[in-house]
């Protein structure tokens, strides 16, 4: 379960076009999200190809580093 803060504060970068967001997931694993993402329910929506869009479960999230672009 995500807290419902984290999940506040993750959906305002999310929105927010000006932010490079990279996520370090628990398994290990490093998401660099493009500027075509938002937030659904419990999943962030990304598309890392123009045509299929990938999901990631915030519960699977370990951190988010946030960059000014």
């Amino acid at each position: 379960m995500v807290s419902s803060k984290f999940k506040e504060q993750l959906e305002r970068y999310v929105n927010y076009r000006g932010i490079d967001i990279i996520l370090h997931l628990k398994d290990g694993s490093v998401v660099e999200l493009d500027k075509n993402r938002r937030l659904i329910g419990e999943e962030i929506v990304y598309f890392p190809e123009k045509s299929s869009p990938s999901k990631i479960s915030l519960t699977m999230i370990q951190k988010a580093d946030l960059f000014v672009a």
